[in-house]
Parts: C-alpha cells; sequence; structure tokens
C-alpha cells in the first residue's frame, strides 16, 4: 500500500509521527507520505518538524516516511506564491486541499492549485473537465479519496479524470488510526469509483511512480 496524503497531530491528526508510520507498517505500507494542514502561519515549523521524523525512521524499515504539506482553505491568490515558497525550502510533495463536498473550501481552488507547483490534487470535489484537462497538462493527479465525506465526488473525479486523460491516485487522507487501509480496501474504493480493474492497477502504478520520485529510489 501507498499513500500519500496523512495527517498527524501537527495539525489536526491524532497521532505523532512515529505511531502513525508504526500502525502503517503493520498494514503493509511500503511508502507514507505525511501531508499536515498549513497555512502561511505554520508551514515551515511542520515541514521542519516531519522532516525530523522523516530522519529518524528512514532507516531502510518500510514504509518509507515522505514529509509533505498540505495547504488548506488558502484563499486562491496565495496557493501560487506559498507553494513556491515551500518549494524553495525543499519540500518534496506538496498536496492542496480542493474543492471536497464536505467543506466550504473557496471557489476557484481548484484552478489556482492545478496552476501552482504542487503534486496532487486533493479530493477535488465536482472538478470541471477544463480543470482535470489542466491537470494533465501539468502532471498533477487528481485524488480519489477513501475518506468519509470527501469520497462523495470520487466518481465524479474518475469521470473527469477518464475524459481528459488525466492521472488518478488513491489516498487515505488519514487522521486517526481506523482511517489507514489495506490494498484490497483500497481496491474496493476504487471499483467503487467506477474504475475498471485495469484502471485501478494503472492508479496503483500512478502511486508508486510518484512515491518512487519523492523518495529518489
Amino acid at each position: 500500500m501507498i499513500d500519500l496524503h496523512t495527517h498527524t497531530l501537527f495539525s489536526d491528526g491524532e497521532l505523532l509521527p512515529t505511531e502513525l508510520w508504526r500502525r502503517a507498517q503493520v498494514l503493509g505500507y511500503r511508502f507514507l507520505g505525511v501531508t499536515d494542514h498549513v497555512d502561511a502561519s505554520n508551514f515551515e515549523m511542520v515541514f521542519k518538524r516531519l522532516q525530523a521524523a522523516a530522519q529518524s525512521l528512514n532507516r531502510g524499515e518500510p514504509p518509507y516516511f515522505i514529509p509533505g504539506l498540505e495547504f488548506t482553505h488558502l484563499p486562491p491568490a496565495l496557493i501560487g506564491p506559498l507553494t513556491a515558497e515551500a518549494r524553495a525550502l525543499g519540500v518534496p510533495l506538496i498536496v492542496v486541499h480542493g474543492e471536497t463536498l464536505a467543506e466550504p473550501v473557496a471557489p476557484g481552488t481548484n484552478r489556482a492549485a492545478l496552476e501552482a507547483d504542487i503534486n496532487i490534487l486533493a479530493h477535488p470535489g465536482l472538478i470541471t473537465r477544463e480543470e482535470a484537462a489542466l491537470a494533465k497538462e501539468r502532471g498533477i493527479f487528481l485524488e480519489i479519496s477513501a475518506r468519509k465525506g470527501h469520497c462523495l465526488a470520487n466518481g465524479h473525479v474518475a469521470k473527469m479524470a477518464r475524459e481528459t486523460g488525466a492521472s488518478l491516485i488513491l489516498d487515505t487522507d488519514s487522521h486517526s488510526p481506523g482511517d489507514l487501509i489495506t490494498r484490497q480496501h483500497a481496491e474496493r474504493v476504487l471499483m467503487g469509483a467506477g474504475l475498471s480493474p485495469a484502471e485501478t492497477q494503472t492508479v496503483f502504478a500512478n502511486a508508486e511512480a510518484l512515491a518512487r520520485r519523492l523518495a529518489g529510489v
């Protein structure tokens, strides 16, 4: 299992990075991206803490810990500048909290995120065909979410990706221990979004490729 969107108590998650890592290890995870919620007030501090966790945990045992950030509920005009600052800081994995149906995300967030230097647009809700085409053009992954609420638009996201050729990735958006899932459960989530067995395997291959690139392996 590869999961590139999770949270610790450095934002609104319940676990220390080490405990999240250990619980993921027990479930057979091979790569774990930790992307705590941030804005202009805390992204440098959070990244430094996750970097420290990665340095202590990446000693050969899986899962490989990838420190990242999820820019969340930003005014759209701030997304580009802040992601640029994060890249300058050396952040390898950047997620933006997309226009989920479950929260009052500012309109225009999806578009601004797709114009910025990010890796994953999380739970993008009722993403437009034009926005999905932009994701394809810029090589940004659109997320199929295993999280309650955020998963409501999974079928629509899959449909837009199929029509435009945009790449999909599956993440849990884990905040608590019970949010982590097995690969078998991930397959069911993807099938529930309307993906074929072949498309499901492509999603897993996308995660593998991105995780390996971020980890430099």
